[in-house]
């Protein structure tokens, strides 16, 4: 299957060679499409010089930081554009372990969607710090509460089989931030495609700063409230 990873950077200089270092170490066949939001580091400068040596490393480089959604966006219409069977996504920052990839594709033989849990196993965020704990937990309920929906819907890391997940569908959610994630899952369970879910341990970031800020939070709350009334 012809596949392609997105990754989208914003300043992350420091993982960048890391992150591409581990998945060449996969050995699986597969292109990778890194998308800069005008990183004011020397993120862009490495990703030109990966794409100048290795042939599968692509990039779109925007003007401007338009959000997390919005990068996927224009990412995943190139991936439609370039005819591969699988999309998968991940983040830049290091917690998403390239180990899990050949799983990902496997599984995505037999399904429409394959994305990655941190719940249905004990002590998948072992290490990340009690706020981030706490935040991700009571996003999980509050998205299982007003959605009906018990999957991890808010992690990045998942595989689309493309020849069956319609791009319409992908981009009919609205979101361009943080709750682009959970809303694509949502439009996906309900248009009937099917979901594999698998447990994956995530290494709390190492290297650089996260970019969720507290006014994605209060953002991606409001959003969900929005979804929840309007399907009233």
């Amino acid at each position: 299957m012809k596949a392609c990873v997105i990754i989208p950077t914003l300043n992350e200089e420091k993982n960048i060679p890391k992150i591409f270092s581990k998945i060449k170490k996969t050995n699986i066949a597969l292109d990778i499409l890194f998308v800069d939001d005008n990183s004011s580091d020397r993120s862009q400068e490495l990703i030109k010089k990966l794409s100048q040596k290795y042939k599968q490393v692509k990039y779109i480089f925007r003007k401007n930081k338009v959000g997390i959604g919005s990068a996927h966006k224009d990412a995943i219409k190139q991936v439609y554009k370039g005819k591969y069977d699988l999309l998968i996504t991940m983040d830049a920052d290091g917690t998403h372990d390239p180990k899990y990839l050949k799983k990902m594709i496997f599984n995505a033989k037999n399904y429409d969607y394959v994305i990655t849990s941190r719940f249905i196993e004990s002590d998948l965020i072992k290490d990340w710090p009690l706020f981030r704990k706490l935040l991700t937990y009571i996003r999980h309920l509050l998205v299982k509460f007003f959605l009906g929906m018990s999957l991890d819907a808010s992690g990045a890391f998942r595989c689309f089989y493309l020849k069956k997940v319609a791009l319409k569908d992908i981009l009919s959610a609205k979101n361009n931030d943080y709750a682009f994630f959970w809303e694509v899952t949502y439009i996906i369970k309900k248009r009937g495609y099917s979901i594999n879910e698998i447990p994956v341990k995530l290494i709390y970031r190492k290297l650089g700063k996260s970019k969720m800020k507290i006014r994605h939070i209060i953002y991606s709350l409001l959003y969900l409230f929005k979804i929840y009334f309007s399907n009233l």
